[in-house]
């Protein structure tokens, strides 16, 4: 049992004890709620307003389970991981690769070490790795970055983190490129309309607020990965999968983009007690509809897929309790 839930019940035996002693009315308190934090990613993806729609609803029926909930911002998936590993917040959204990674102690965790202790609640939608370019770059495929201003992403984000192991198989070396810049999500399409750089990388759902805005603003495209080179690079990373943006979602690009991507994840401990977790699932399974209608990238969520899909870590123990009693596969199991 987790310290903030045991110590909300401790609270609520003792007053009870108080209550029977001196002849007051049970009526007259209520236990106190639980706080829990879901740390997310910037305002202009789309962690923020998903998590943001799930604490919505645990919000909403608060007086069911005793949660309340909120969230808060983060450079992404790296940051949310070192967020749950020194127990800042139980709750994070996390790439289903970065997750892999930190469980097994692999990539940007060899340092840091393997977190056994990463348990899954659910997975969201799927995230692909997005190559924004500007239409004068001659930038028409992947191998078309080197000698080109590239933004690879803030530090302690999933896009980051994925593009330096992509760099790393690709045998690509800083010196290959006349600028290599970091920005933040919400700062990357500015950057590139001002002709600071020529493309920048994102892993996200689409459609997405900060790509859309590249492409209203100014003369971009979207960059396929070709053929050959995504065989390759889904035979060496099994933890990324194919995957297809859909043409027509930002202007002036109508052809579907073969590109690899991973899932959005919600991730706990194992330190979060049976109950909550429980409660956090139930809760958001029975209001996926109110969960689609927080943004665009959520639409078609199905239960069978978030129950399995880029989950690499064990399931909690209060998830697997509430997809056994609804009848919802596990292939992990």
């Amino acid at each position: 049992m987790s310290c903030m839930r045991f110590c909300s019940v401790y609270l609520t035996n003792a007053l009870t004890w108080i209550c029977l002693t001196f002849g007051i009315s049970s009526s007259s308190y209520a236990a106190a709620p639980v706080n829990l934090t879901i740390s997310t990613g910037s305002v202009s993806g789309v962690y923020y307003p998903a998590g943001g729609a799930i604490c919505r609803q645990l919000n909403k029926s608060q007086r069911q389970h005793l949660l309340r909930c909120s969230v808060t911002t983060s450079p992404g998936s790296v940051a949310n991981i070192q967020k749950l590993r020194n127990k800042e917040v139980p709750l994070a959204l996390v790439q289903s690769d970065i997750q892999q990674h930190a469980f097994t102690g692999s990539v940007e965790f060899v340092q840091d070490g393997k977190m056994p202790q990463l348990r899954a609640l659910f997975s969201l939608y799927p995230e692909a790795f997005t190559i924004i370019a500007r239409q004068d770059s001659n930038i028409a495929q992947l191998s078309d970055l080197v000698g080109k201003r590239i933004d690879i992403g803030n530090v302690g984000s999933g896009e980051h983190a994925s593009m330096q192991l992509l760099m790393q198989q690709l045998n690509w070396k800083q010196t290959d490129f006349p600028v290599i810049s970091v920005l933040d999500a919400d700062e990357r399409a500015q950057a590139l309309c001002d002709n600071q750089i020529d493309a920048f990388v994102y892993i996200a759902g689409h459609p997405n607020g900060a790509i859309r805005e590249a492409t209203n603003s100014c003369d971009t495209q979207l960059v396929a990965i070709a053929p050959e080179q995504l065989k390759s690079i889904l035979a060496t990373h099994p933890e990324y999968k194919a995957m297809t943006i859909p043409g027509g979602l930002y202007r002036g690009n109508d052809s579907d983009i073969s590109t690899f991507g991973v899932s959005a994840t919600l991730l706990t401990t194992d330190e979060l007690d049976e109950e909550t977790a429980y409660q956090i699932v139930k809760t958001t399974m029975e209001n996926l509809q109110q969960l689609e209608r927080s943004h665009p990238a959520l639409k078609g969520l199905k239960p069978e897929d978030m129950a399995n899909a880029g989950l690499t870590v064990p399931l909690h123990p209060g998830a697997i309790r509430y997809f056994k009693e609804h009848n919802i596969p596990l292939k992990s199991l």
